[in-house]
């Protein structure tokens, strides 16, 4: 007695992508609509995992450039442009064997999936550390210099000394290692996409705590950023403590 369509589908929903070529190829002669519908689903999923080998096979050129180094970090930032909050750094040290697939410029990714990477690349790196400037020392030092010093606070923090260091697009000024900078390199190499997510997943969840405690200003949903809501909150209640002055002299 043949299978019931349902019963196939539990299979396949089940399965590890590496079980999909073998369910693939024991349903093929299966003629029946419903079945055809998930084997179709099963070689897209199958043909999309093996774009993302190859791409995040080629997110890591420069990590196998410069694999004689034993400990590359990858840095990254998030938060220049906003009104309102910290600038986050995160540094980043992934295993030399790193199979972490969908690792991206953290704009490109869905704040799910974002989520859903932060917990594999604290759990499967070597070092993670996170720096963070606040909006009174920005206002202070200026934007361009605090994301310096959260950036080598990030390094200051790692476990491990890196030996060279992947950036973003920026030199670090006042570090004794290693840099090699590197234009849009969050979608170029997968130890500055880990470290671009770790400071976006971090900075965005300081920024809901912040609207727990400062409501009003849609910080939640604009994460600091100036959306035009975020705006007229701002000319209606005026500046929070978070917010950079700097930033928000046409506003206030």
């Amino acid at each position: 007695m043949a299978e019931k369509i349902g019963e196939i589908k539990t299979v396949f929903q089940n399965a590890e992508i590496h079980m999909l070529p073998e369910l693939i190829r024991r349903y093929a002669t299966d003629e029946r609509s419903g079945v055809r519908a998930i084997l179709k689903r099963a070689e897209k999923q199958l043909a999309d995992y093996e774009r993302e080998l190859v791409r995040t096979e080629q997110m890591k050129e420069y990590e196998k450039q410069y694999g004689d180094y034993a400990y590359i970090c990858g840095i990254d930032e998030v938060g220049r442009g906003p009104l309102a909050g910290p600038v986050v750094a995160g540094a980043v040290i992934l295993p030399k064997d790193c199979g972490i697939l969908y690792l991206n410029d953290s704009k490109q990714l869905s704040e799910k999936k974002r989520e859903e990477l932060y917990d594999v690349i604290m759990a499967q790196a070597v070092a993670v550390g996170i720096g963070c400037v606040g909006p009174e020392r920005i206002d202070e030092i200026n934007i361009l210099q605090a994301t310096y010093e959260a950036m080598r606070e990030a390094i200051g923090k790692l476990s491990v000394k890196p030996d060279l260091l992947l950036n973003d697009a920026v030199t670090i000024p006042g570090v004794d290692i290693r840099q090699v900078p590197i234009i849009k390199g969050d979608a170029k190499s997968i130890s500055i996409a880990a470290a671009s997510i770790v400071a976006k997943v971090t900075r965005d969840r300081m920024m809901e705590e912040y609207d727990s405690v400062l409501p009003g200003y849609g910080f939640a949903a604009n994460k600091g950023y100036g959306a035009a809501a975020h705006i007229e909150a701002l000319k209606k209640m005026g500046p929070s403590p978070i917010h950079r002055r700097t930033f928000i002299k046409n506003f206030v």
